[in-house]
């Protein structure tokens, strides 16, 4: 196994009270984020906000931080990230938030310290773009969605 990679993690003021991003379990991949509400949010089924996690992040680069929906929240009561996973570029420095949309049929509050999003790092490839007038061919050619059958 490879030497963990540091991310410098920052409370922002007001949220001492919050946790850190926590993984729950020895091997979990992702890190459950917490909300740093002020008071108490309701979603509305359809209902879509944007709810901080109080905190901010440096990375080193080519690292990204994958903001996904949690499964329990989302099986359970349609709770799930509206741009999942959403990400968060190495050289931001604000606070980290996450678009929460209510895909149920009842509201549901969003306290504050409670467990909304996982946060998972995945490393970015330097990527060079080439334009080309042809492409290599391929198997699946220009089949797109579905074009394996349903």
């Amino acid at each position: 196994m490879s030497e963990p990679v540091q991310v410098l993690i920052k409370k922002l003021p007001g949220n001492e009270d919050i946790p850190l991003p926590t993984q729950m379990s020895e091997l979990a991949s992702g890190f459950d984020l917490f909300a740093a509400v002020k008071e108490t949010v309701t979603l509305k089924p359809g209902e879509r906000k944007l709810i901080p996690a109080g905190f901010s992040l440096a990375m080193p680069a080519r690292l990204e931080a994958q903001i996904r929906p949690r499964s329990g929240l989302a099986l359970k009561k349609g709770i799930t990230c509206l741009n999942s996973p959403g990400t968060v570029d190495a050289d931001y420095r604000g606070e980290v938030g996450v678009i929460l949309i209510n895909h149920g049929e009842e509201s549901f509050d969003i306290n504050r310290g409670d467990r909304i999003a996982q946060m998972v790092f995945q490393y970015v490839p330097a990527v060079r773009l080439e334009e080309a007038d042809d492409l290599p061919d391929s198997l699946r050619g220009s089949g797109g969605f579905g074009h394996t059958g349903v």
